[in-house]
């Protein structure tokens, strides 16, 4: 018997070692596959069925397929971490109902659906982190029951719908930060009897959003610094065991005495870096220990005195420091005593008045004939029913309104009649060739519009006359053949345009005129020949631009002065043959992702990157055409460098690119394209260069032969231990 378990389990092992695919690793006693930074541009079919850890960091996947993981299903941890991901098909992780880590951080997600997340009922941790999420239909997260960590950091979210987050019951931490949220629904976050943490900070919030808190009995830390919140209305904050309350480097005028009466348990509060130049004594906060003022502009004047009593009566410890009147400037507060505090300074301005709250207008309860109205979500929708004409008659109340594959050809003036709460609107493949002025009268609550996949050639000035608030446009697959001038005019809060697979020969000077705010701008896939010295100018807070498959025959190095703030440019399958001088160096000091691959690009000159260094965090250079590539030691934060595809010569010219790579941590997968000899060997590997000087002196980072030989003997110690890497079986190219 004993031989006959020996066999089946060698059998076993055998077929576990024979299904690991190329180009992973697979450790079958621990059951983990490692496929890290491989080229796959489809999840592999062969992954051993037990397998329980599945790392695929660094791929190129665009879609995750409906069932992509049907043959794994006992994975508990799944990383998806950089792999260029678009959207997820609904029903794309059914199956894998044991998982309960699954990241999804730095891809390109834009949108999550409904069914995007079926199948995940013991999903614990999920991270989002770093993708472009714009919206989040309810119900997204509807089957993720055993959740408690939910990551939707540094996306592009500007609105939070009414019940997003539902199903959520045993959620801890909810991360929103660095987002750009300025509009949240009143009932944004009920259902999350669990939540203890919730971060949004570093958004675009310009007041409390005291009616969506107020649903967060067991919150106990919020975090809302970096926010540009102006003042703190009578009881604005509602939050019965919130115990740590952050509102650093807001822009904090006032805060009113009774502020936070309605969280009783509020122990810390952080109002660092604000304009605050006093305040009131915070009678409510009964439970109150430590305030911290520092970097504020107080004025330590008689009017700060009750603020000053108070602090002593209520023994609260407090951070900050004077800075005016001169006599007293730089003292700390809790130095100070009431005689230092005179009067005669001029009174503090009056507390800025709290905006009336607007009643919501009542659901009217009515649906047009073939549509469906949800009053939960406030959702309407009339998708693919082959209308030729926009109906009326939707709810006064909603807030997201489906009309996708319909047959409207036009939008007339006037066509959404009531619709003040509306945030969302889709249009996508309407056949729509005009959108008259005053189309979108009225919507003054319009956050998104969704024109994609239409016949959209032009636009009239007050095309979008009635719509403030619209913060996300997006046009890809029309027939624009520029951009649509002057029609950003009327967008003051234009935050994301795309405008993708038109037809948008040049960016001409005044295309962007009006979009002062934009922060990303996405015109891959049209015919782009030139961009104009200050086409881009008037988007000074630019952060991403999106160039890749166009024409440009060369970086637009002059178009990219006056944009201090980009940090992701794209310029991937341009016709960009070589890259001259000072490429990029008026955005070398903000630029953090660089985009050259599959260009062709034939040479790259010595003083390319002039300007680049720490800062750059990603690079691609693969499948190009150059034999050399510049001195880049200076990139000492890379944590993505891509150069496979690249038929680099390698002779003694390239010894500092071989130097530098001993030094990386990272997988670049660059390879030899000559000389005849070295042909397909990775430049790490290739011995061509133990001819080049300096090489017997160790300096391309080998070791010595008396080092090397010493490391290759264990020590009886290690012998007699477990290797880190037993187990391990990597399959053969």
């Amino acid at each position: 018997w004993a031989l006959l378990l020996l066999a089946v389990a060698l059998a076993l092992e055998g077929t576990a070692t024979a299904r690991c695919p190329t180009p992973c690793v697979c450790d079958n006693l621990r059951a983990h596959v490692l496929c890290l930074n491989g080229n796959l541009t489809a999840i592999p079919s062969t992954i051993p069925q037990l397998t329980k850890k599945l790392d695929l960091q660094g791929n190129s996947f665009t879609v995750i397929p409906v069932g992509a993981f049907l043959t794994t299903p006992y994975l508990t941890h799944l990383d998806l971490q950089r792999c260029k991901v678009e959207r997820l098909e609904e029903g794309a992780f059914r199956g894998l109902g044991r998982l309960v880590y699954l990241n999804l951080a730095s891809n390109s997600i834009a949108l999550l659906y409904q069914e995007s997340l079926d199948g995940l009922s013991s999903l614990q941790q999920l991270i989002l982190e770093g993708n472009r999420i714009e919206e989040i239909q309810p119900g997204a997260f509807g089957h993720l029951g055993s959740l408690t960590v939910l990551n939707l950091r540094a996306n592009a979210l500007v609105y939070l719908p009414d019940m997003v987050f539902q199903g959520l019951q045993v959620l801890r931490w909810l991360r929103l930060s660095h987002n750009a949220l300025h509009v949240l629904g009143s009932e944004a976050f009920t259902a999350l009897p669990a939540l203890r943490r919730l971060s949004l900070d570093h958004n675009e919030l310009q007041a409390l959003p005291s009616e969506a808190l107020a649903r967060l009995d067991g919150a106990t830390r919020l975090d809302l610094g970096h926010n540009p919140i102006t003042y703190v209305a009578e009881e604005a904050l509602a939050m019965a065991s919130l115990k740590h309350l952050s509102l650093d480097h807001a822009a904090l005028q006032d805060v009113a005495p009774n502020a936070f009466a309605r969280s009783p348990q509020l122990r810390t509060l952080d109002l660092r870096e604000n304009q605050l130049q006093g305040l009131p004594p915070l009678a409510g906060a009964g439970g109150l220990a430590r305030v911290s003022l520092a970097g504020n502009p107080l004025l330590c004047s008689c009017l700060l005195r009750p603020f000053h009593d108070w602090l002593a009566r209520a023994r609260v410890q407090v951070e900050g420091a004077c800075a005016a009147p001169p006599t007293l400037r730089g003292r700390p507060l809790d130095s100070l005593r009431p005689p230092e505090m005179r009067c005669g300074h001029p009174r503090l301005p009056p507390s800025p008045a709290t905006p009336p709250e607007q009643p919501r207008a009542a659901s009217s309860g009515q649906c047009p004939q073939g549509c469906a109205c949800s009053p939960d979500f406030r959702h309407g929708s009339c998708e693919n029913k082959d209308l030729r004409k926009i109906p009326w008659g939707f709810p006064r109340d909603t807030r997201l309104l489906d009309l996708r594959r319909n047959a409207f050809g036009t939008v007339p003036p006037g066509a959404f009649p009531g619709l003040k709460e509306l945030v969302s609107l889709h249009l996508q493949s309407c056949s729509i060739g005009a959108l008259r002025p005053g189309a979108l009268r009225g919507l003054e609550s319009l956050v998104y519009l969704y024109l994609t996949d239409n016949h959209l050639s032009t636009l009239a000035a007050t095309a979008f006359e009635g719509a403030p608030r619209l913060a996300y446009l997006d046009l890809d697959r029309n027939a624009f053949a520029r951009l649509p001038t002057g029609a950003f005019q009327l967008l003051p809060n234009l935050i994301s345009l795309h405008l993708q697979h038109n037809a948008i020969r040049e960016l001409a000077e005044g295309d962007l005129a009006g979009a002062g705010g934009l922060r990303w701008l996405y015109l891959a896939g049209n015919a782009i020949r030139r961009i104009a010295p200050t086409a881009l100018a008037p988007a000074k807070m630019l952060e991403k631009l999106h160039l890749e498959g166009n024409h440009l025959a060369e970086v637009p190095t002059a178009s990219l002065r006056g944009l201090p703030a980009l940090s992701e440019l794209k310029l991937s399958r341009n016709p960009i043959k070589r890259v001259g001088d000072s490429a990029f160096l008026p955005v070398a000091s903000s630029l953090q992702h660089l985009y050259l691959d599959n260009m062709g690009l034939e040479q790259i000159s010595p003083g390319a990157f002039t300007g680049l260094g720490p800062k750059i965090r990603s690079l691609y250079l693969e499948s190009n055409k150059m034999s050399h590539i510049p001195d880049m030691s200076n990139f000492t934060g890379l944590d993505i460098l891509n150069l496979r595809d690249v038929p680099f010569h390698c002779d003694c010219q390239l010894l500092p690119l071989r130097r530098w790579i001993d030094k990386l941590n990272l997988r670049i997968g660059a390879t030899c394209g000559s000389p005849a000899e070295a042909r397909g060997l990775k430049v790490k590997l290739s011995t061509t260069f133990q001819t080049c000087p300096g090489w017997g002196r160790g300096k391309a980072g080998g070791s010595s032969p008396n080092k090397t030989k010493a490391a290759s003997k264990p020590s009886k110690k290690k012998r007699s231990g477990k290797s880190p890497a037993r187990g391990f079986k990597k399959s053969r190219a």
